[in-house]
């Protein structure tokens, strides 16, 4: 594999034009996790005429069942598109065994606790090695929740990030019958026999997922479940998470519930924060739903302007916030 990297072996698959939008396609073999075979694709979005000027860097997280094709689609349409036509510097990952990046040896195993210790911080060392700016991080659905775990875990360097943003993300909605210990037993013996779950066979969406995210889904929400890792408490942990954190909700998403977002929401330690609820009663043009919160030509009209706004502005405000709090009152006299 041909380097263009001092952190691992990458290669740039692919190079091309894509009318307005220059697109390099990279494959990271980080080698940092037990499985060696990983590599993890990621897509560069940026101006075709403004190749020597790269922007504030803007990373992209799929949710699960699916891929890059959620941010930008084979015509140049979706969200990550608009922020590289912005002029920020895009990127967007693909996990293990998604879209570009091929399965992995252990692809059955695969978990978030391995996005969150493995895949994550290497896909966020090689960005700040191609531009050593502060990123803005966007996660949709699965992909906030894994960013949610890098950062409570304590496995993402808070210094490097502009701001965290979470679409339909949560971990709260509770699964009554995995509270009852044989059923959830029952449920793990069960998928066990399987290797994936299939996106198209469940019209969930274009890609498979593996059975090791079920199961760690089960642990999350059994009894006496957290979410974590056997080593660290990731929803205690986003109490000392400082970074500007926006979450997108939206009133019609059953799979995500509002409440629910806002309660990861308010678990971060930010001072800096801004929660968006997309619905009637908010003053958008309908109760959005899960997927549509971010790919609809409603979302195109009403919703990337808001998260460009909210890129542009977030870093500011903490800057002037941390400026603030910087400054030791003077001692009263007497």
């Amino acid at each position: 594999m041909q380097s263009s990297s001092e952190l691992f072996p990458v290669a740039l698959i692919s190079a091309e034009i894509r009318g307005d939008l220059s697109e390099d396609v990279y494959r990271l073999k980080p080698g940092n996790s037990p499985d060696a075979s990983v590599e993890l694709a990621l897509t560069r979005l940026g101006r075709a005429d403004h190749e020597t000027q790269r922007g504030v860097p803007v990373i992209l997280i799929p949710g699960s069942f699916s891929n890059r094709r959620f941010w930008y689609s084979p015509k140049g349409i979706g969200l990550g598109a608009f922020l590289a036509r912005a002029g920020y510097d895009v990127w967007i990952a693909e996990m293990r065994g998604h879209g570009l990046s091929p399965r992995n040896r252990n692809y059955k195993h695969n978990k978030v606790s391995d996005y969150v210790r493995y895949d994550l911080p290497a896909i966020a060392d090689f960005v700040f090695e191609q531009n050593p700016q502060k990123a803005h991080w966007l996660g949709h659905s699965l992909g906030g929740i894994t960013l949610a775990g890098a950062l409570g875990g304590g496995y993402l360097e808070q210094q490097r990030i502009a701001s965290v943003s979470l679409c339909g993300a949560q971990i709260s909605r509770v699964y009554w019958p995995l509270k009852f210990p044989p059923l959830e037993w029952g449920s793990r013996l069960l998928l066990k026999r399987f290797s994936l779950i299939s996106g198209p066979k469940f019209k969930r969406g274009p890609e498979d997922e593996p059975i090791g995210l079920a199961l760690e889904s089960l642990r999350w929400h059994g009894l006496f479940g957290r979410f974590g890792d056997a080593e660290r408490d990731w929803w205690a942990g986003l109490a000392e998470v400082k970074v500007p954190v926006m979450a997108v909700a939206a009133v019609g998403d059953t799979q995500d519930p509002a409440w629910a977002c806002r309660k990861l929401f308010e678990q971060f330690g930010s001072t800096v924060s801004e929660f968006l609820c997309l619905g009637k009663k908010n003053g958008f043009s309908g109760d959005f739903g899960h997927v549509e919160m971010l790919v609809s030509k409603e979302a195109q009209r009403e919703v990337w302007p808001l998260i460009e706004q909210w890129l542009r502005k977030s870093p500011l405000v903490a800057a002037q916030v941390e400026s603030t709090a910087s400054i030791s009152p003077e001692p009263a006299s007497g």
